[in-house]
């Protein structure tokens, strides 16, 4: 399962809980707070009896009358979403021996023992309440009752208790659950809905992460993704950073020594031949050829192990070092200076064309080294008479040369390590890192190198910077 999944299945659950857990325990509140609002209102009216009773027990006629009527009365009392449609409200009246003097019901006869809680206390001056069910077992049928004891000066001659059933608040609690499941569902979603996002926010160090390691595991080039500085991602990035820079470097070096050795082969054993014949009688301009050819080699490692070196060094870098904007007329002008008197000796001739203010950033002397590098490829690759064309903007350097091309089965090699092609009219062949050093640099600057042969004939090489 992926981890966005776990993520937002373990989110809800433990909010689904949660809000299960928060609406229950308000809606038990809420109903607690009725309960409370019930028995205020049911104290004051105890209260309000006991004072009219006070002095004695007797039920005046009208007293009975009015709570006849009043239980007949209809009534259409629309409290927010609840019509009350008849009072139901109870008194009950019992003398100090607990004998019923009056029920508002008339479900108790006069003289009737009334031995319940709320009364008894009442009797004995304490605060009395209780709730009791009138057919039990039946939870519906539930009455919350307070008493209030009746005073004839100082001595208690009698309690009133009134109730209420419990079922008169059941609509308002019903009302105010509904309200909350759906405000709570509301909210849950709210929560749901926003989750994405975070769970996103969540991942995508992750992803980055991954698609690093992963790079990191193919060998290619990839920067660390940028995750900030301090927390665990941010370290766990520097960790695969550690990794990667141990993993390339002894790479690196295993794949250089390879190189390196199987290129100085050649030279080394040109070196050896001459230098065994040496010892041998000859003539002395036989002689100066043995010698020229091992001067000619040792130059010719001289110049491999300095290629390789500045490859080198180019390739462990991880950025610019010294980035500035360039005048695109002036590099391209250094550039074809140094290299006028290798294309007049060739009778080549070098077309510069640069767009007008072209400006580009990075380093100078690695971007001269690059374009360098494309125009004398070029020079060596073209004909006596021929031309080379250098095309130059703001975002690209375009070197045309006129010579026969690429061949096609070198065209995906042209970039390898010390693959290279024969010059033209039975030139030696080079060492094979020019290109490869051109790239790193192009890459250094956010961009790259193509190579493709011109249909009209020769070879065109795009060097695009970001």
């Amino acid at each position: 399962m992926k981890m966005r999944s776990r993520l937002f299945l373990t989110a809800l659950v433990v909010l689904s809980l949660g809000f299960y857990a928060l609406v229950d325990w308000i809606v038990k509140d809420v109903r607690l707070h009725y309960f409370i609002t019930m028995e205020e209102s049911l104290v004051d009216t105890s209260v309000l009896l006991a004072e009219q009773l006070s002095g004695n027990l007797q039920i005046d006629p009208a007293f009975e009358r009015a709570f006849a009527a009043a239980a007949e009365r209809p009534l259409s009392a629309r409290i927010y979403n609840h019509t009350k449609t008849r009072m139901n409200l109870r008194v009950v009246v019992v003398d100090e021996q607990s004998r019923v003097v009056f029920d508002s019901r008339s479900a108790l006869a006069a003289g009737e023992q009334y031995g319940w809680r709320d009364t008894a206390l009442a009797l004995k001056g304490k605060y009395g309440a209780r709730t009791s069910h009138e057919i039990p077992g039946d939870p519906y049928s539930a009455y919350f009752y307070v008493a209030a004891p009746v005073m004839n000066g100082d001595r208690i001659i009698g309690a009133v208790t009134v109730g209420k059933p419990l079922s008169s608040i059941s609509p308002f609690l019903k009302q105010a659950r509904h309200r909350l499941i759906i405000s709570g569902l509301i909210g849950f979603v709210a929560i749901l809905l926003l989750l994405i996002p975070v769970s996103l926010w969540i991942i995508q160090p992750v992803r980055a992460l991954t698609n690093y390691a992963r790079a990191i595991r193919d060998g290619r080039k990839a920067a660390r993704p940028a995750l900030g500085h301090g927390g665990e991602m941010s370290e766990l990035a520097n960790a695969f950073e550690e990794m990667r820079d141990a993993l390339e470097g002894k790479q690196y070096v295993e794949g250089y020594v390879q190189s390196l050795t199987h290129e100085m082969k050649s030279p080394l054993a040109a070196i050896q031949g001459a230098a065994e014949l040496l010892n041998e009688e000859m003539s002395t301009a036989q002689r100066e050829k043995f010698l020229g050819n091992i001067r000619a080699e040792s130059e010719r490692l001289h110049g491999l192990v300095d290629r390789m070196l500045s490859l080198a060094a180019i390739e462990k870098r991880k950025g610019l070092e010294q980035s500035e904007a360039i005048d695109v007329q002036v590099l391209i002008d250094d550039v074809i200076d140094s290299l006028l008197p290798v294309a007049r000796q060739k009778e080549i001739t070098l077309q510069p064309r640069v767009s007008d203010a072209s400006h580009i950033s990075g380093e100078y002397f690695l971007l001269r080294q690059a374009v360098a590098n494309l125009v004398r490829n070029a020079i060596d690759f073209s004909p006596a008479g021929g031309r080379v064309e250098v095309e130059a903007g703001a975002s690209e350097i375009i070197v045309r040369d006129s010579g026969s091309g690429i061949p096609d089965y070198a065209l995906e090699r042209v970039f390898e390590r010390f693959y290279s092609l024969p010059r033209r009219e039975g030139g030696s062949k080079s060492s094979g890192l020019g290109l490869n050093f051109v790239r790193e640099i192009a890459r250094l600057h956010g961009g790259d190198i193509a190579l493709k042969n011109r249909a009209e004939g020769g070879t065109e090489a795009v060097l695009r910077l970001g």
